[in-house]
């Protein structure tokens, strides 16, 4: 093998091949990660591609492929903790397979959410991940999506049975665990902070936390379930809605669809002079990065975002490239987190 050298030109498939006495062929299939090539010789070809400052040409390739190797990324909000380490993931997977990302914000609004899902196909991306707003109520745009032929792929906020792979969690086992976990610690009258059940969490979650009621034969007042946002404005209206009831008439424990809707909910508590876990106790679901730091830190369900994103990512990858690739519905398992929130 010769001795590589540093290139800071535009180094060609070719000239790797030279350094390591092996065929072009056989440094493209190891570049762009494709079968038939040994483990060792791969990462000797990527080892010395990376020394000789090699760089895919992708308007190159893009010419030959009629593809532009550039990914649509749709996300509800920026600023719960989820979304980034779910576009982390995803960005290192896209990375990985020679994809660049563009990622879009919709401030969970259904309007924006199609103005840049269009500007995406206006820049002719191969295919877009999407988390859906939570104000959307039928499926008829996605549909027509999928329809064209262009790759779509949910995460976490999803469309089932509509011909569109999910990669999400066990939403309603999770649910339900942690609203047992309330009842195991003694707490009978529970109340539940929804997001919007038309979108996949909210329903799903909603759905564990009755589950669990109705095996224990606990009762759901109608007064204790609010449906609301996903964020703390959300979490907070709704807390305060529980708030006006009388003492004796309001639940003493709640479950919240998210942490941000904890977060809000905790706000709530703490401005009506109430203690958590005192007087109210709470649980979350996401494990937010502030989770165990607010004041009396959140039990909550740890979901594996950076995860959730790559599985997103490497299947709208495979449905780019391989038009038979499957439809499936992937959850991957979260885990309980137990703090104080509902009691040491």
């Amino acid at each position: 093998m010769k001795k590589p050298k540093e290139n800071n030109g535009n180094v060609t498939l070719k000239e790797v091949a030279a350094v390591l006495g092996v065929s072009t062929m056989t440094v493209s299939r190891a570049i762009n990660d494709k079968p038939n090539v040994d483990a060792l010789t791969k990462k000797k070809i990527l080892d010395t591609a990376k020394k000789m400052g090699y760089t895919p040409n992708l308007v190159a390739k893009s010419l030959v492929s009629s593809k532009t190797y550039t990914i649509g990324v749709v996300i509800p909000e920026i600023s719960h903790s989820f979304f980034p380490e779910v576009v982390k993931g995803i960005q290192e997977e896209a990375n990985k397979k020679n994809y660049q990302i563009f990622l879009t914000n919709t401030s969970d609004d259904f309007e924006t959410e199609k103005k840049v899902i269009d500007a995406l196909r206006a820049k002719r991306v191969d295919g877009i991940l999407v988390s859906s707003s939570q104000t959307k109520e039928d499926v008829g745009y996605y549909q027509k999506i999928i329809a064209s032929g262009l790759p779509l792929v949910f995460f976490d906020r999803c469309f089932e049975n509509i011909g569109a792979s999910c990669i999400g969690v066990n939403d309603f086992s999770a649910s339900q665990q942690i609203t047992e976990h309330l009842i195991n610690r003694g707490y009978k009258r529970i109340g539940y902070l929804s997001g919007p059940r038309k979108v996949s969490i909210g329903k799903e979650r909603f759905g564990g936390y009755v589950a669990a009621m109705n095996q224990h034969g606990l009762e759901i007042d109608d007064r204790w379930v609010i449906e609301n946002g996903f964020n703390e404005a959300g979490g907070y209206h709704a807390m305060g809605k529980l708030l006006t009831l009388p003492e004796k008439a309001r639940p003493n424990a709640v479950a919240a669809v998210n942490d941000p809707v904890a977060f809000g909910a905790m706000d709530a508590i703490r401005e009506a002079g109430l203690k958590v876990p005192d007087d109210i106790a709470i649980v979350g679901f996401t494990n937010d990065i502030r989770a165990g730091l607010v004041a009396s830190p959140l039990t909550t369900v740890h979901q594996p975002a950076y995860e959730v994103g790559k599985k997103a990512a490497s299947k709208l990858i495979k449905t780019i490239e391989d038009r038979t690739e499957r439809v499936e519905n992937v959850q991957l398992i979260t885990k309980l987190i137990i703090r104080k929130s509902c009691g040491s």
